[in-house]
């Protein structure tokens, strides 16, 4: 299996969110702050560590209103434009992903149909379309179906 996060890996997410990580032995931790938006965020990557009887990536999320984890991260995709990072999980043509800020910001999306990325969004409901829209910067690290 191909290692996701290498800490060169780390630097790339560091650089888009603009904040240091802080390693932490078998994870790295970054502090998002936003004075102007009151905003405080914790994001920790685990790399390849026991989850339950496999090992895999586990991406964590402390905000002041949620506890957010993704098992299994298998990928993620930065977007310099955006000043964002989305951590992608896909089991049986299902995604999961996790998008973080650099401003603060968290969205979670979870078992959206892959098929939705690529699909014509014109087609979706808006409370559906929002999915797809949000995660199809991931398909390019997708393997092929």
């Amino acid at each position: 299996m191909k290692k996701v996060f290498t800490p060169k890996d780390i630097q790339k997410i560091a650089r888009v969110l603009q904040t240091a990580p802080k390693e932490k032995g078998n994870y790295y931790r970054f502090e998002i702050v936003s004075p102007e938006r009151q905003i405080k965020l914790s994001l920790e990557i685990y790399p390849d560590i026991p989850i339950g009887g496999d090992v895999g990536n586990l991406i964590t999320v402390y905000a002041p209103c949620a506890h957010l984890q993704l098992h299994f991260c298998t990928g993620y995709v930065v977007s310099e434009m955006l000043g964002e990072v989305t951590f992608i999980g896909e089991c049986a043509g299902r995604l999961s992903g996790l998008i973080i800020e650099r401003e603060g910001g968290c969205n979670l999306y979870a078992n959206v149909d892959r098929a939705l990325l690529s699909g014509d969004f014109t087609t979706l409901g808006p409370e559906v379309m929002l999915s797809g829209v949000a995660l199809s910067l991931a398909e390019v690290i997708l393997p092929e179906k």
